[in-house]
């Protein structure tokens, strides 16, 4: 692969799309997470479907690294229908948008760099120029100012991390919590993490904390249900997540089992935080406005594949759950540090 990061092998697989992504002349390709962090291993995707596909089935995973792989899917097929007439390019990049949008709907991050970038294809259309360019020269764009953010959202968070701070996260966090214990590490700050592994996909077991190792920062690894009682027993003193999507009146949906991890940490006096990246959501005005995805219960009821749970046994899986602002310390962001109550006011700087 070539990337701009590809020379700092230092610098965790993750931390980049460069580095785990790649447009080739007739297919994209992307780093399948579901074999990590045992086999590196890259899944071609020639069209939109074969991205949404990808989306759908954990190939991707992580908010902002959804909408990349999104905008990608809608490039491949601004790509494949260049020749044909104006009519038909539209209708193509409609549908192509409409089914990528689809694929997860809790994350305000997707649909917005869909939303953006149908627009850029179709304004090139409308003014006689190439949507496949433009739609691409936007989307590398979006990729180099998401990682400016995540590198910023990173540096303000090292600032509420102490030197022998024990710090736990939930899921994968992915670019800003990696660049935010990069610049701690920086700054000579001696750290120590938990990753949970995050049922039923183990994101905080195959990517979190092969991040972390990665980054030389020791890390342990715990279950779903160990939190609490970690936090009771004074191994963990800090508590920070992201979140696919937060509400401006500062809630924050992340993968489920946040809610309960905050609540944890409310109880033991445990500051908790969220890495919000470049704030809220203006179209989304509370928590009980966030859509949950309810995936496939099978996904909780079978493990890599193979079937756990008794015959006749039933599955619940709602994705994401909320945490309200009354929960958060802090939610930290490309501009600065925000009172959860306030996050609002990010939208006026």
């Amino acid at each position: 692969m070539n990337g701009i990061l590809n020379e700092d092998e230092n610098l965790p697989l993750l931390i980049h799309p460069d580095r785990w992504m790649t447009l080739a002349e007739d297919r994209l390709l992307i780093l399948d997470r579901r074999k990590l962090p045992r086999v590196i291993e890259f899944l071609p995707c020639r069209d939109y479907e074969a991205v949404a596909r990808s989306i759908e089935e954990m190939v991707v995973q992580g908010a902002v690294d959804l909408a990349i792989a999104a905008g990608y899917g809608l490039v491949l097929e601004a790509r494949r229908n260049r020749l044909d007439s104006s009519q038909k390019q539209i209708e193509g990049l409609r549908q192509a948008a409409t089914r990528l949008t689809a694929t997860r709907p809790t994350g305000a991050h997707l649909a917005r760099m869909i939303k953006d970038l149908l627009a850029a294809g179709l304004e090139a259309l409308h003014t006689g120029g190439d949507p496949f360019q433009a739609i691409l020269h936007s989307l590398r764009s979006k990729i180099e100012e998401r990682d400016a953010a995540a590198q910023r959202t990173g540096r303000f968070g090292a600032t509420i991390l102490a030197d022998g701070d024990s710090v736990m996260t939930h899921c994968f966090a992915a670019t800003a919590l990696l660049y935010m214990f990069k610049s701690a590490k920086e700054e000579g700050k001696s750290l120590q993490v938990y990753s949970t592994e995050t049922r039923p996909y183990l994101q905080g077991q195959r990517l979190t904390s092969f991040s972390i190792n990665q980054l030389g920062i020791p890390v342990t690894q715990i279950t779903d249900g160990m939190p609490a009682h970690c936090m009771s027993r004074g191994l963990i003193n800090k508590v920070v997540t992201a979140a696919d999507r937060v509400a401006l009146d500062g809630s924050a949906a992340n993968k489920v089992g946040t809610l309960q991890y905050a609540i944890a940490a409310h109880y033991h006096r445990i500051p908790f935080y969220i890495l919000g990246y470049r704030g809220p959501d203006p179209d989304t005005p509370n928590g009980a406005a966030i859509p949950i995805e309810e995936r496939d219960p099978e996904e909780i009821t079978s493990f890599a594949g193979v079937k756990i749970a008794a015959d006749g046994v039933k599955g619940f899986y709602p994705a994401f759950d909320v945490t309200p602002p009354t929960l958060i310390s802090g939610i930290i962001t490309d501009r600065g540090i925000f009172p959860a109550h306030l996050i609002s006011n990010y939208r006026r700087g």
